[in-house]
């Protein structure tokens, strides 16, 4: 796989998911736009990234549930590289809650998991069907059932919709040329369920149940996960699109 010349938008890239991919991209001599809240980790990813093959990565600090936020992303991006190759919808959050709580916390994940995403999608378009380019969205495996042991209502619902998102712009966008895929991760050892709340003692304890009730007898990392997004990203996956790629360990089987 070589995306030399490529330009890869990666939202979330500051930790986890984000920055494995990030890194993966970047060794195979892409040119990278790199999407956070957290401005220090996405510069010391960036500064990984550059060491892999001397491309700079492009730095965006941004809010995604701020409109003029996603549209600096796309901006800066034709700024300084004149195309988008990629576009992989990294970012997310975690949010804990049963149907008792509410619609805030409803709001909150559509707002960051959904809205977010379909609006870089919408801002891209034009860009990737130039480039014919693609789409990769990162979803979960909580798209097709409730995760165990806790209330997620709200996050389970988020990726439902992401899910559907990809089919339906990848079927609208075929004819374009422009591929889109989503990557589904079952449990994944990131920082993820930290940010949903977790203490780091409750992460650990629920890594250690992870690990043991798995078909496989362990949890994912970020860098499997990372691997199936560039694999997907690639020229190798040309004939792809519009599929939901499960990446769990066997979670799904249990």
């Amino acid at each position: 796989m070589d995306f030399n010349d490529k330009v890869v938008v990666i939202t979330g890239a500051s930790s986890g998911i984000g920055a494995a991919a990030a890194l993966m991209f970047a060794n195979q001599s892409a040119k990278l736009v790199l999407v956070g809240r957290n401005e220090t980790s996405l510069k010391n990813v960036a500064a990984k990234c550059e060491l892999a093959k001397g491309n700079k990565p492009v730095i965006v600090k941004a809010e995604l549930t701020v409109d003029e936020d996603v549209k600096d992303i796309i901006d800066k991006a034709i700024t300084h590289f004149g195309r988008i190759d990629v576009l992989v919808n990294n970012a997310g959050i975690g949010i804990q809650g049963s149907i008792r709580d509410g619609i805030e916390p409803y709001d909150r994940a559509m707002a960051t998991n959904v809205r977010a995403a379909y609006l870089l999608i919408s801002l891209a378009t034009p860009h990737l069907v130039k480039s014919r380019g693609n789409i990769v969205n990162v979803s979960s495996v909580a798209a097709f059932k409730p995760i165990r042991d806790m209330d997620f209502l709200p996050y389970c619902t988020s990726k439902a919709a992401l899910d559907q998102i990809t089919k339906c712009v990848a079927r609208e966008l075929a004819k374009d040329g422009v591929r889109v895929n989503s990557v589904n991760p079952g449990a994944t050892r990131t920082p993820f369920v930290q940010s949903a709340g977790l203490t780091k003692e409750q992460m650990e304890e629920l890594y250690k149940a992870r690990d043991k009730t798995l078909p496989l007898g362990k949890m994912a990392e970020s860098a499997d996960v990372a691997d199936l997004i560039v694999y997907l990203a690639s020229d190798r996956a040309r004939s792809i699109t519009g599929s939901i790629y499960v990446i769990d360990n066997g979670e799904m089987l249990s």
